[in-house]
């Protein structure tokens, strides 16, 4: 199996979204490579040569459908609840219509159909992740503080520390300059969540099921 972890930015935004890819060894994710500033081609391109070669299962950091009438979603209402319980900040999780994540939210559903119709050997599958979150609840209540820190653009330890905690949830051979940028970071989160979401041998922190046709994909983290 292929891990693939998107940290997705607006379509105008390329230089901040990051995909990292790893393959599933035994019990642990195995390090591939990883891409920055991509465009939707060359995200459509790797994820269709990833899926010539084994099953892929794609986390993606972005809003990947909208509340009707706008505003959150209920899933979005559910898990700001759930990292407030953690003692994380709720303003991480933000309506898909505001009007500064609807750029990111049209990217995001345009990005994930493209995706399905990809004509791939192996199979397919999409979940929405929050990577902030798939941190901050498998961290202890002590280091919780990394997760709060990790996306300033000063916090380097902190990114350092998220970076070899990271290694220890077995995502193994990361590459050490993968903590320069919070976005390098959000898309191994991204993948970490993807996977338990995936293999029976783990499970999400926090899940909201898919409803379809309006919400057709799981959010998780």
């Amino acid at each position: 199996m292929r891990v693939v972890g998107i940290d997705l930015s607006g379509p105008s935004n390329h230089k901040d979204t990051v995909l990292t890819v790893f393959e599933q060894k035994e019990s642990h994710l195995h390090f591939i490579k990883w891409k920055s500033n991509v465009s939707d081609q060359e995200i459509l391109t790797e994820i269709y040569e990833q899926g010539q070669l084994d099953e892929v299962v794609i986390g993606i950091d972005a809003p990947l459908s909208y509340e009707d009438g706008g505003g959150d979603r209920e899933g979005d209402r559910l898990l700001r609840k759930f990292i407030v319980s953690l003692g994380m900040k709720p303003g991480s999780i933000m309506p898909p219509t505001l009007n500064k994540m609807v750029y990111l939210t049209l990217r995001g559903i345009k990005l994930s159909r493209e995706i399905e119709s990809l004509n791939t050997t192996y199979p397919i599958s999409i979940v929405e992740v929050h990577p902030g979150a798939v941190i901050g609840s498998r961290l202890l209540k002590q280091e919780l503080e990394y997760a709060l820190n990790y996306k300033h653009e000063q916090a380097k330890l902190a990114r350092e520390f998220i970076r070899d905690w990271l290694a220890e949830q077995e995502l193994r051979q990361l590459p050490i300059e993968i903590d320069a940028k919070s976005h390098s970071i959000d898309a191994c989160a991204a993948a970490l969540g993807a996977w338990h979401w995936k293999d029976l041998s783990y499970k999400p922190k926090w899940i909201y099921p898919a409803h379809p046709p309006l919400h057709p994909y799981d959010y998780c983290c």
